[in-house]
């Protein structure tokens, strides 16, 4: 594909920004909700397309059709049948569709209505964020696009890049980041409450993986552009386990629980920490996996080498189930209480200590050396332990910014011209990183320590990672 040229000329998207800019009409746009700002004549809204028309997909489509109320120009989904579902959806919520267009391939759809799109917001598989994003910000089109920010490493060191050369704004899903959790988080640990960390426990009950070979291959659903849906992974026949939602437990089109959930529960041990780069990373439990899929469970170990002032780091992740001796004969690790979680061990001790505690089935535990501190799956609920404790301790100042919320933060972004926001590329393309260390860890093998060279995006040992790192894509499909 050939890149566009990033001087872009006067676009209708450039005509809103330029023209709302120059009334003064924006000024106020931090202060007050998009639903507010955005009430303007439909001339004026914002062209947007949904690339992904799933669960989030959907959510993405509540927001910015019913609650912002921008123009919906047109919808890429390789499975057809999600087109009608959509379509019925927006005639339910009474939104237009006559006028919408639909495609099951993104590239097409840049070709065709490239120069008339304010901003995509992309749900798809992972496989399918990092293009679909690049083809946008050649074209200055403001994206958003959901986490994990891509399937591998060099993606992510390619779209923070690349966000930076683009004019317009790029941001991560990461609702969490821009919420008051993981921001109250930063001011406390920043702000000493805690002392000095040099531990952390993070955990989710998802298992995105599995066992055996590969399912026998079926025919593609009815509807569904199966070529497309593969895109730029290595291609294969269709087979069950995949659509539409167990994509995340293989290698070659998701990031298993790691990938699925890690980018909202490591979000503060990465921020607030002021992590880098892990100079190693290890899986030191396991449960299932093979080389085509994820783990059912596992737990690694990031070693992170101190920095700015902050102390060496061992940062822990939990995810999945994990064997018990309640185990069936069967090898079905399911008990009479249900699943067995794979959780920290210093959270059962906890829930005994402190038994009227509440704690999510996704989490981290920070261990400081004057207390410890908890944060829900998406930073929520932050407080040091026991929760009385909030009461006796001096607060440190609120010194962060707390925006709206990560949708309303983006489209404000947009309205206006500006590439700040919330949860930009830059930062989670280098959360992303951290998290898909994790996978090559998986991938690596019960044991065998993982050692990186983050400033050459390399793998010391063993070397034959870094075929992982940087992973080609199908002809057509290079980003």
């Amino acid at each position: 594909m050939t890149r566009v040229d990033m001087k872009s000329p006067l676009t209708r998207r450039n005509f809103i920004r330029r023209s709302a800019l120059g009334a003064g009409a924006l000024a106020a746009a931090r202060f007050f909700p998009a639903v507010d700002l955005l009430a303007e004549p439909p001339s004026r809204r914002l062209n947007c397309v949904q690339i992904g028309c799933g669960g989030r997909g959907m959510d993405h489509l509540e927001y910015f059709t019913t609650t912002a109320k921008e123009n919906l120009l047109a919808i890429v989904d390789a499975d057809e049948k999600r087109h009608a579902t959509v379509k019925a959806w927006l005639e339910k919520k009474q939104v237009p569709t006559d006028k919408l267009k639909v495609f099951t391939d993104y590239r097409q759809m840049f070709d065709r209505l490239g120069g008339e799109i304010d901003a995509v917001f992309i749900a798809t598989p992972n496989h399918h964020h990092a293009l679909p994003a690049m083809l946008a910000m050649q074209r200055n089109i403001a994206v958003y696009c959901e986490k994990p920010l891509c399937h591998t490493i060099a993606e992510a060191r390619a779209l923070s890049e690349l966000a930076a050369r683009s004019k317009a704004a790029a941001q991560m899903g990461n609702q969490g980041h821009c919420e008051d959790g993981y921001r109250r988080l930063c001011e406390f640990i920043w702000g000493g409450v805690v002392g000095q960390i040099t531990e952390t426990h993070s955990w989710t009950d998802r298992a995105n993986g599995g066992a055996g070979p590969r399912p026998k291959s079926q025919q593609p659903p009815a509807g569904m552009n199966w070529d497309s849906w593969i895109g730029p992974s290595p291609y294969r026949e269709f087979h069950g386990d995949l659509h539409p939602h167990e994509w995340h437990g293989w290698y070659d089109f998701g990031n298993g629980s790691l990938g699925n959930m890690g980018c909202h529960v490591l979000d503060g041990v990465y921020w607030a920490l002021k992590v880098q780069h892990p100079t190693a990373i290890v899986m030191e439990e396991v449960r299932d996996g093979t080389d085509e899929r994820y783990p059912t469970g596992c737990r690694l170990r990031f070693d992170i080498p101190a920095r700015e002032g902050l102390p060496a780091l061992k940062a822990y992740w939990y995810d999945g189930l994990k064997r018990t001796a309640a185990t069936d004969a069967t090898g079905q690790n399911r008990t009479a209480q249900g699943r067995s979680r794979n959780q920290p061990p210093l959270l059962d001790e906890l829930r005994k200590k402190y038994p009227d505690e509440e704690f999510d089935s996704s989490g981290t535990l920070y261990v400081g050396e004057k207390g410890i501190l908890y944060t829900g799956t998406y930073g929520q609920r932050m407080h040091l332990l026991p929760m009385e404790k909030m009461q006796q301790i001096e607060q440190p100042p609120r010194t962060l910014p707390r925006p709206k919320n990560v949708m309303t933060d983006f489209l404000n972004a947009v309205r206006e011209g500006r590439k700040d926001t919330a949860a930009p590329f830059e930062y989670g393309a280098r959360l992303t990183e951290f998290t898909l260390l994790g996978n090559l860890a998986q991938k690596a093998g019960l044991g065998n320590k993982v050692e990186w060279d983050g400033a050459a995006m390399r793998v010391k040992t063993p070397g034959n990672l870094n075929d992982w790192v940087r992973r080609p894509s199908r002809p057509g499909w290079a980003t």
